[in-house]
């Protein structure tokens, strides 16, 4: 009840008086109306700091997957910031991280809330020596506030001297400050050699004869990967080389693996970023899917740099600014990224025959009839895509791995039945998380049946060799 004694509780739940009242006031008194600001542009983020100093910080990492966070940690640590992966989450970073959130944020913030809070309450970190990494971006997505809440939670809290480091890939990572030039292209290889040895473990570890030998073998490589990292003061070069050196011991540690021959389901995961690529947030139904037959294709991080390089392209294009500098900054740098990508493919092109990764813009193209990337953005188109694109190569189905209430998930939900219907009834199934999940087994068991099914009638196969399976045509990056 307001001071008369009127209804006002929201929804509509008052007379149209009431609501005649409220418009007269708001004419009446315009300085009460919270003026709109600008929107960010393609070359502005809300946490540049040039200034930044992290001298005797450690600075937080979150997983992305566990594997990738620790080789893009040991590229900062190439640098002097001593970068670290936060410890495994458990049941403790959701309890802390529901203290600080509402319930309205989706969540991967939950998870990354109580993975930065327990480091400071639980294990009890100097809070003057620790920074976090959270990174940011613009769009219609709630991960653009997070930066935001979580800067509003440690100020709340008593910890407003703990930096937060908010890379956004719109100013050209200007937020790690002045060491943006130096880091971005160790950081870029990290990124690749994480999706390189994810996919070398996918491929491999469904079909293990000895369990927990794939696993080994991708925890040695992430360890090899590290220490050429994080090398301070290494010219890239000579880092290149190194890196480029050591992947055919890991490829051959992973060809060592005794594997048995099976013609199992290929399943594609798609889905919301951080929620796929966290095994935690997902409850490890990659091995859950594995358990129950599959063979899994995750798309990985790479994916969301060449499409945020994409992006670029296109603001520049409409913006007819590609006679700019910009635009010629913009291009050298795609040039030297496909270089360094190429460069650590090279030793995995016979492992990888059958799995190359698709050009962003073929899967852009293949999303353009149900989710155009011009008014649609993020995940949602690339979850599209992705799925036509491995019906296109004879999969077997798709597993969309998101958080629940995901703006992205919801749109793509909408449009997979259409999808699915013009793709020959391609199996297609989401799989929300948040934190509450009782019956996933059940769940994964009654999809892996579909998709089985499916396979049997499909009209797009893959020819089997050994365990690997290779299409006929597979439109790849490169």
């Amino acid at each position: 009840m307001n001071p008369d004694g009127n209804r006002n509780d929201g929804n509509g739940h008052r007379d149209s008086d009431a609501a005649r009242d409220a418009i007269i006031a708001v004419d009446e008194i315009p300085s009460r109306i919270p003026q709109p600001t600008a929107s960010q542009g393609a070359d502005e983020s809300a946490f540049v700091n040039d200034d930044l100093d992290l001298t005797g910080r450690t600075m937080y990492i979150p997983h992305m997957p566990y594997g990738g966070s620790v080789l893009f940690a040991a590229a900062f640590r190439s640098i002097g910031i001593d970068g670290r992966v936060v410890p495994h989450a458990d049941a403790l970073t959701l309890e802390i991280g529901g203290r600080y959130t509402s319930g309205e944020e989706c969540y991967p913030q939950k998870i990354v809330t109580g993975d930065f809070m327990k480091l400071l309450e639980v294990d009890k970190v100097d809070h003057n020596k620790v920074a976090f990494l959270l990174p940011t971006a613009n769009g219609p997505c709630r991960f653009g506030q997070y930066a935001g809440l979580q800067r509003h939670v440690l100020d709340e809290h008593g910890y407003p001297d703990i930096p937060i480091v908010s890379l956004s890939s719109v100013d050209g990572y200007k937020g790690i400050g002045r060491h943006a030039p130096e880091l971005i292209r160790t950081a870029w290889r990290a990124l690749i050699l994480s999706d390189i040895l994810m996919k070398l473990l996918l491929m491999t570890r469904p079909y293990e004869i000895n369990a927990g030998d794939a696993d080994s073998a991708y925890l040695d490589g992430i360890a090899a990967c590290e220490t050429i990292l994080e090398i301070p003061g290494l010219p890239h070069d000579e880092r290149l080389t190194r890196l480029v050196q050591v992947l055919p011991r890991i490829r051959d540690n992973f060809r060592a693996v005794h594997v048995r021959d099976e013609d199992r389901p290929l399943i594609g995961v798609v889905g919301e970023i951080f929620t796929r690529l966290n095994s935690f947030a997902n409850q490890e139904v990659i091995r859950r899917l594995e358990a129950a037959g599959a063979e899994c294709w995750l798309a990985g991080v790479a994916e969301w740099i060449w499409y945020t390089n994409e992006e670029q392209f296109r603001r520049l294009r409409e913006e007819r600014r590609r006679a700019s500098k910009t635009w010629l900054r913009a291009f050298l740098t795609k040039q030297v990224m496909e270089r360094d990508e190429k460069a650590l493919y090279r030793s995995f092109a016979e492992d990888f025959r059958g799995y190359e990764e698709p050009h962003v813009p073929h899967l852009l193209k293949l999303s353009h009839p149900y989710l155009p990337a011009a008014g649609c953005g993020g995940e949602m188109v690339l979850s599209t895509g992705g799925s036509i694109f491995f019906y296109e190569i004879g999969a077997d189905g798709i597993a969309d791995i998101s958080p629940f209430s995901c703006m992205n998930a919801i749109i793509t939900e909408a449009v997979y039945p259409k999808v699915s219907r013009d793709h020959d009834r391609f199996p297609m199934r989401m799989f929300y998380f948040d934190g509450t999940q009782s019956d996933l087994d059940r769940d994964v068991g009654i999809f892996l049946e579909l998709a089985r099914t499916y396979k049997r009638r499909k009209k797009i196969p893959r020819r089997a060799v050994g365990r690997r399976a290779i299409p006929e045509d597979a439109p790849a990056r490169g």
